[in-house]
């Protein structure tokens, strides 16, 4: 599933294509997507001029001139590709439309003034696109319950201690409860607690303090590098310009079973565990 890195760089791509923009025309293919496409999203969004493109953790956030707000989710497959006229024209170096699996999966299809298209599939159909309007964001329930976004300069130690105490369950598996960190995802938390040096099997309410501090710190950081990468590439995530994320490049930990521990001289080897499901994975000489 694409993370908070690669949904800001589908996000900074399309803003650059779309916001000012007047939406001439959607075309909605299929509407039975994780939730289903509500039966006037076309009728809303036409003629519609979108103002500004935000995120929201892992949402993408669109607000409208009349007071709209499209919300979008990727899923676990979804892109979102853009369509200029030069694509269409078929000029050398450029991808078609309509090659490869997400060509048979487009679900929604958007044409701006500038005619520009942007083209939203999604194979497995666990991605969504729904509408609601500025004085109903808050309280939508696809985002009522998100904890703070981790990429700014208030998602601080003391904060992030404050929404980990009283909580039992491992570090790792708090930092991915959308509640605690909004949009941190399974790559990103093994990073961040690599750099800050703590185990992913340390009890969430002890973290405190110092060892807090770090992690917000190094979940800022690592935010931040994998966004100025282009996020990470590793199965479905492609920006809307057709260009992959290279961060998994950089990877100090993640997917790197038995290699030895990067950036110091612990002796230590990365290991894999399963928590909750999920793959972690950490070096526990170096992580306490």
């Amino acid at each position: 599933m694409p993370e908070l890195p690669e949904v800001e760089t589908v996000r900074r791509g399309l803003a650059d294509a779309m916001e000012g923009r007047r939406i001439e025309d959607v075309e909605v293919r299929r509407r039975d997507l994780r939730i289903p496409v509500p039966d006037d999203f076309a009728e809303r969004l036409q003629g519609r001029t979108l103002e500004r493109l935000g995120r929201r953790a892992k949402y993408l956030v669109g607000e409208f001139d009349d007071g709209t707000v499209l919300l979008a989710h990727l899923g676990m497959s979804g892109r979102m590709v853009i369509e200029t006229p030069e694509d269409a024209a078929g000029m050398p170096g450029r991808f078609a439309h309509g090659t490869g699996a997400h060509g048979r999966h487009e679900h929604i299809v958007f044409r701006v003034g500038n005619g520009t298209v942007i083209r939203f599939s999604d194979p497995r159909r666990f991605g969504l696109m729904t509408l609601t309007d500025r004085a109903g964001l808050v309280d939508h329930p696809l985002i009522r319950h998100l904890g703070p976004e981790p990429t700014g300069d208030d998602f601080t130690g003391p904060v992030l201690a404050g929404l980990l105490q009283g909580r039992n369950t491992p570090i790792k598996s708090a930092l991915l409860d959308q509640r605690v960190v909004a949009g941190l995802g399974n790559i990103y938390a093994c990073e961040a607690l690599f750099v800050a040096g703590i185990s992913p099997r340390r009890k969430a309410a002890t973290v405190q303090g110092a060892r807090a501090a770090r992690l917000a710190d190094a979940v800022r950081g690592v935010l931040r590098d994998a966004i100025a990468a282009g996020g990470s590439s590793l199965r479905d995530h492609v920006a809307p310009t057709r260009e992959l994320g290279y961060f998994q490049h950089s990877f100090k930990v993640y997917g790197r079973t038995g290699q030895p521990c990067p950036d110091c001289d612990c002796g230590g080897a990365i290991a894999r565990i399963a928590q909750a499901g999920r793959s972690t994975f950490y070096c526990a000489a170096r992580q306490r």
